[in-house]
């Protein structure tokens, strides 16, 4: 096939994976051939502990990865547009600015 052409993509959405999962964060990082986004969610309420080595209060806040995606360096890009792209259309339709 050349690579001279364009392409359309036909994407395919499970049944399964249409209700999608709600995450509270994100958490990125990467390695030197792929991106990796955790996304998490809240399990339960935070708890107060005290750290074992400095002995200050701190909050512990119990969380779960409910989805792991990995993407090449290349993608990041394209994903960073289309969210900002996203971003402002939200912005006009609902009037909000995120907080700065």
């Amino acid at each position: 096939m050349s690579e001279d052409l364009p392409q359309q993509f036909e994407i395919d959405l499970p049944p399964e994976i249409i209700p999608g999962n709600y995450a509270d964060f994100a958490n990125v990082w990467h390695t030197p051939t792929v991106f990796v986004m955790d996304f998490v969610t809240l399990a339960q309420p935070p708890r107060e502990e005290t750290h074992p080595d400095t002995g200050e209060q701190i909050a512990i806040v119990p969380a779960r990865v409910v989805s792991r995606i990995r993407i090449p360096p290349e993608q990041v890009f394209e994903l960073a547009k289309a969210l900002t792209q996203q971003l402002e259309f939200w912005e006009q339709e609902t009037g909000k600015r995120s907080p700065s």
